[in-house]
């Protein structure tokens, strides 16, 4: 059995969590100033609560970062500033190069970069694949074989796991926030119901659907395009697309948590200006 230190059991990571603990291995998590939300998940995923970062360090042989993109480094520098010589594994969605400076402020940790690309992992029909690159991503992997969670080792060098999620996200969620700039211009210059006609009824509900239904999501979305327009500059192509991207998602903010019924309060909120 392994031990497991989890930061932090969000939507994603505690179906993350819970796809090691299902094969057998102590997956902790610090449960202090975290929400009941948080717990609630944590417990569904048979996860283990501890007092502090330093409590996960001292026990934790691997600690996973799944947090939203902006706090990747604030959670490396905690495990790293509480003496963790273990394996960690860097598994957020950020462009190819924050992972390597993250790594090179880790010279004490074995490290790992990895990407998830799918929904949250609660059963295999999700689909959900942890990508990992790094020297020592096939002991990582280990720990979800035959698990709802598919994990595969790409590459020996780190940033290789982020690159793709970059790249796969790049046009999932890059063309989501295009469709939805689309309908909201459409709709400011009164042509929206004559674009869904040329686009035919499939084409639109699908759209329509695709839209609302990543409302919720749309405030994480928005630094996610901030790490691929990065990843984009670094490659030497332009970044601007999936900028515009992030700042769609920012003004769908509000839907956290609660998405979007219908396209109405949607293309409201696009086209209120302050």
């Amino acid at each position: 059995m392994t031990t497991v230190g989890l930061l932090h059991p969000g939507a994603m990571g505690a179906s993350v969590g819970a796809a090691a603990a299902g094969n057998g291995h102590r997956v902790l998590w610090v449960a202090r100033g975290r929400s009941g939300a948080t717990a609630e998940r944590a417990n569904r995923g048979g996860l283990k609560p501890c007092d502090s970062i330093a409590t996960m360090s001292a026990e934790a042989d691997i600690i996973l970062s799944v947090c939203p993109p902006h706090a990747a480094e604030e959670v490396a520098r905690d495990v790293s500033a509480a003496g963790f010589r273990g394996i960690f594994v860097e598994g957020n969605a950020i462009a190819p190069p924050r992972t390597r400076r993250i790594q090179a402020s880790m010279p004490d940790c074995r490290f790992v970069d990895g990407g998830i690309i799918g929904g949250p992992a609660w059963t295999a029909g999700a689909g959900t694949r942890f990508y990992l690159s790094g020297s020592h991503a096939r002991e990582v992997a280990a720990l979800f074989e035959g698990s709802p969670l598919e994990a595969r080792v790409i590459s020996t060098e780190a940033g290789a796991a982020s690159a793709l999620k970059m790249v796969f996200a790049a046009y999932t969620k890059g063309t989501t926030a295009l469709l939805t700039a689309i309908l909201a211009v459409a709709e400011a210059e009164g042509v929206r119901g004559d674009l869904e006609t040329q686009w035919g009824r499939e084409f639109t509900d699908r759209t329509h659907r695709q839209v609302t239904g990543n409302t919720a999501k749309a405030w994480r979305f928005a630094g996610e395009m901030e790490e691929i327009a990065a990843t984009f500059a670094g490659a030497g192509l332009p970044d601007g697309f999936h900028l515009a991207a992030a700042e769609v998602f920012s003004r769908l903010a509000e839907f956290k948590d609660t998405p979007a019924e219908d396209l109405g309060p949607v293309l409201k909120v696009l086209l209120t200006r302050d």
